[in-house]
């Protein structure tokens, strides 16, 4: 005889369970089993039970009808109020020990899952704090049942389950291009086209920070745009030097003008690499 659990798989029937349930409830009920009670109750059980099979729920009615129909209705009622709390324990919220053993650095799972992340930093611990909600959720109400069970028993791996409960971004290729040439918006602020190349550079790294903290994965950004931004700071070099330095050969100005350019290129390289490495967003570092 088999017996169709609540994640969909089949199990061959066992009544020993069976028996083990009613014992708890005349334990509950009474404070004691009668063994033999107790056999009589569970064979009546058996002799219900479909031979092509039942589900779980069906068997645990079968129990309650049983008992009922041998006149022990307060033991019922226990049995009832067993399966309820059991029901209640499989749906309840299970993340208190996880949140408060990431709050005292002792969740090694997290701690290693990601290894970008560190669980020491206020603001990546509530990310993670977060995570382990929509673990949660995820695990008892968006997913099949067979899934999350799969999952418990390393048959496979849900992955980004921490973010699942939101309609958000993994991985992205940034249009940068397009939002540095035609201005952008960012915090409801209108971000207009940058004019020169550390601006350019600057507005860059503020859209990567904050993409990064509106989704959970990596970004892609073709760093090949800033290089007309580049020669829009020549261009502003040369026509100061040309206004303030008259004076000077067009070869003497040409000169100035690529110092200067130098100098751009390197402080807007500094401010990329500085804000990169060093940028916090929700998700922490």
């Amino acid at each position: 005889m088999k017996i169709k659990k609540r994640n969909g798989s089949v199990v061959e029937f066992n009544k020993d369970k069976i028996a083990s349930a009613i014992a708890k409830a005349f334990k509950a009920e009474v404070g004691a089993a009668d063994p033999i009670t107790v056999n009589y109750l569970t064979e009546q059980v058996v002799k219900k039970v479909p031979s092509r099979g039942a589900t779980v729920e069906g068997v645990q009615d079968l129990v309650v009808r049983t008992i009922q129909e041998a006149g022990y209705y307060d033991v019922a009622t226990a049995y009832t109020v067993y399966r309820y709390k059991r029901e209640l324990a499989r749906k309840s919220n299970t993340t208190d020990e996880s949140i408060l053993s990431l709050l005292r650095n002792e969740n090694k799972e997290l701690a290693e899952e990601n290894s970008n992340k560190s669980t020491r930093i206020a603001s990546t611990q509530r990310d993670y704090i977060a995570g382990e909600v929509s673990r949660d959720l995820t695990r008892r109400i968006l997913l099949p049942e067979k899934i999350s069970k799969a999952h418990d028993e390393g048959i496979l791996h849900f992955h980004d389950a921490d973010y699942f409960i939101q309609p958000i971004f993994n991985c992205c290729l940034i249009n940068i291009g397009d939002m540095l040439d035609n201005g952008t918006v960012m915090n409801d602020k209108l971000i207009e086209s940058p004019k020169s190349f550390q601006v350019a550079c600057t507005v860059t790294t503020q859209i990567i920070a904050c993409i990064a903290s509106n989704q959970y994965g990596g970004q892609s950004v073709d760093l090949v745009h800033l290089g007309k931004y580049l020669r829009k700071s020549r261009d502003k070099f040369a026509r100061r030097i040309a206004s303030e330095c008259p004076e000077l050969s067009a070869e003497e100005q040409e000169k100035i003008v690529k110092m200067q350019l130098r100098e751009e290129l390197k402080a807007g390289i500094q401010t990329v690499q500085y804000q990169i490495n060093t940028l916090m967003t929700t998700n922490g570092f």
